[in-house]
């Protein structure tokens, strides 16, 4: 291939990576060719095992169909047999290493348990069918099965097509079990009773959910998946997981699934770790197939009944749930052979090196291809660490095709910076670097913090801010230096990190408010108890208490920036910084944003230069709406005054009062 693409065009520095880089993006069209059929299909079209595979009802009864080219003799048992194996219910051959069984209508009921009990060379054991959507676990023997699932009144999606709002896109990331307020395991169900309005009156218009893909132990947080295509039955029914999204999209906000495709649970009865006998049947085999620090198993990326059984999952998600789009986790460990582990990523060549997995990047590609094949208003987030070039590039620009990936260096910054650095070590310009550095070229999600910093043994932004006064002085009036000091950097880091985005924003459930403490799901170690596996919604409920002063402040900011059109294209120009003063100013198209990080110093007629005009203030973090001192007066307009010496550059001087440990955003008005 002669013609240069353009993720090479836009970024000399690649241009040693060439050969590299256009290999990726031929073997990706060679793999799609060789699918499709040299184009005989569509990749949406191959991309349908869901439809083939698995149990489904027809007109004449039912047929339940599964890959397992190790097997000498399958047999479905289950609540229908007494758990015995039946010649009535033992699978056929059909060839391609595939078995087929046909049952009559009354052979299976809606709510049966089942199972495959599967022979091979050597062995035998219970199985739960690969392509499974209903996967249930026992209360009392805690023994996991598949479940018919076929009820005569199925839940139907509103007909109205729904078109996510990306302008903005603003990510309400959460976790449908720990969303509640008592200590147990949430519903699907109350999660659209109860938290949905919350997350529609705070503004966000997408909903990232985690923990989806049915998982053996809940405290994996949904990242060790035993069974793809089944929608955790702890948290209720599939038809009930439908009503919340068709209920979030008559809302307005999108919904995307935390995909797991980067690695599998080990099981083998629940999960895919020993299928049929065989234990490399969808994973690498020799040393690549465990992953060394997740105590999972890594998928063979380069078989194409892998890239089959995963292509379908993406569609399946969209086509039966309607889910709109997907983040991906663990992209970075699925890239390369280390898994990114002890790797530094300190330039380009660490890209190109021959450590990549050309086989699960060709993956990345084809799914970004196929999900917006089915949907093209879609929405693929990658979360990766190394900062591989290309990765939310188009990809027939050599790209990898996500829409956007996770801005992973801004929370790391921050976590790091809070835990380091006393308050007058701050620098504006550090801080204005960190959370603008980005590949022009692909568009990312900004975020604060992360969940993984609200896990046992670390801590959130607020925790590390205020920790144990958080127990003593959140009620009004009680407030110690150590609380304001929290709340007004929690306010001014959110400020800065979402106002400076270059495609979206996320925040995780209740850190809008500054929710204590940490995630600690129920396990041995703790009794087994939900008490730290849930939302304190109360806590921002109750007015005489100062977390809603964070919310009210999070829902004016999220509605300051969703009010601007395409507010994330808007180019960012910084008017200026300075680290002695710890100052910080920039502006997007007519918002000025004006952040003074000196813990002690406020600064008066401090002056900056900006286009002509009226400035009013439209969002202050230091208002005593806000829990702040209210030392300015926000009702006044700001006029800039002329300087003779800025004339030709139609710039005048643009004087505030800035308190310490503050920010301010002005909206030119004339």
């Amino acid at each position: 291939m002669n013609k240069t693409l353009n993720l090479i065009k836009r970024d000399s520095w690649l241009e040693p990576y060439k050969e590299a880089i256009t290999g990726r993006y031929e073997h990706a069209l060679y793999k799609e060719s060789e699918l499709t059929e040299k184009g005989k299909i569509t990749l949406s079209d191959f991309a349908s095992g869901y439809l083939y595979f698995g149990l489904h009802r027809t007109i004449d009864g039912w047929i339940f169909r599964e890959c397992a080219p190790n097997a000498t003799c399958i047999y479905m048992i289950g609540t229908f047999s007494d758990w015995q194996e039946k010649e009535s219910y033992k699978l056929q051959r059909i060839g391609n290493g595939n078995w087929e069984l046909k049952l009559p209508a009354d052979a299976l009921k809606h709510g049966e348990l089942y199972k495959l009990k599967i022979y091979w060379e050597g062995g035998q054991g219970e199985r739960i069918p690969a392509w499974a959507t209903r996967v249930v676990q026992d209360d009392i023997t805690k023994i996991f099965s598949a479940q018919v699932w076929f009820p005569e009144e199925a839940f139907q999606f509103s007909k109205t097509p729904f078109i996510p709002k990306k302008d903005p896109l603003l990510i309400y990331e959460c976790h449908i079990g720990m969303a509640q307020q008592e200590e147990k395991v949430g519903t699907y169900n109350e999660f659209r009773e109860k938290t949905l309005p919350r997350i529609a009156k705070a503004g966000y218009n997408c909903i990232q959910i985690m923990a989806i893909q049915e998982h053996p132990y809940y405290g994996s947080f949904g990242y060790h998946v035993s069974n793809f295509f089944a929608a955790s039955s702890r948290f209720g029914t599939p038809d009930e997981l439908k009503f919340l999204i068709d209920t979030a999209h008559g809302l307005g906000i999108a919904v995307i699934m935390d995909i797991v495709h980067s690695h599998a649970a080990k099981n083998e009865i629940e999960g895919l770790g020993n299928f049929a006998g065989d234990p490399y049947q969808y994973f690498y085999q020799g040393a690549k197939r465990e992953h060394p620090a997740w105590d999972s198993l890594c998928f063979d990326y380069g078989k194409n009944e892998v890239i089959h059984f995963l292509l379908s999952n993406c569609k399946f998600w969209m086509d039966e749930y309607k889910f709109d789009g997907f983040r991906f986790d663990g992209v970075t460990s699925m890239l390369y052979y280390s898994h990114g582990l002890g790797e530094a990523f300190v330039g380009y060549g660490d890209y190109f090196n021959g450590h990549q997995d050309d086989n699960a990047i060709c993956y990345l590609t084809l799914a970004n291809k196929l999900i917006h094949q089915v949907n093209p208003e879609a929405i693929t987030i990658a979360e990766e660490v190394s900062g591989m070039p290309g990765l939310a590039a188009k990809t027939e620009d050599g790209g990898y095709g996500f829409d956007y990936r996770m801005a992973m260096n801004i929370p790391d910054y921050w976590i790091k910076t809070i835990k380091e650095k006393i308050d007058e070590d701050w620098k504006p310009s550090s801080i204005f670097w960190e959370v603008t550095n980005r590949r022009k070229d692909e568009k990312t999600i900004s975020y604060a913090e992360s969940h993984d910093q609200a896990l046992v043994g670390d801590k959130t932004l607020i925790f590390r801010l205020i920790d144990a006064d958080m127990y003593w002085h959140m009620q009004k009036g009680s407030e110690n230096y150590t609380v304001h000091r929290g709340m007004a950097l929690h306010k001014m880091i959110r400020l800065v990190t979402a106002t400076t985005i270059n495609g979206g924003y996320l925040n995780f459930m209740g850190n809008e408010f500054g929710h204590p403490e940490w995630i600690d799901f129920p396990r041995e170690g703790n009794g087994w108890s939900c008490k730290y596996a849930r939302r304190q919604w109360d806590l921002v409920d109750r007015k005489t208490l100062v977390y809603h002063y964070l919310a009210d402040f999070d829902q004016q900011m999220i509605e300051l920036v969703e009010g601007v059109k395409d507010f994330q294209n808007i180019p960012i120009e910084e008017i200026w910084h300075n680290d002695g003063d710890q100052i910080l100013a920039y502006k997007r198209e007519d918002l000025v944003f004006v952040f003074n990080f000196n813990p002690a110093k406020s600064f008066t007629d401090y002056g900056f230069l900006v286009a002509p005009g009226s400035y009013s203030v439209v969002l202050n973090t230091d208002a005593k709406e806000f829990g702040g001192n209210g030392l300015a007066d926000d009702t006044i307009k700001h006029l800039t005054n002329f300087d003779p010496l800025y004339k030709g550059e139609n710039k005048e001087w643009l004087k505030l009062y800035i308190p310490a440990r503050s920010a301010v955003v002005l909206r030119k008005t004339e």
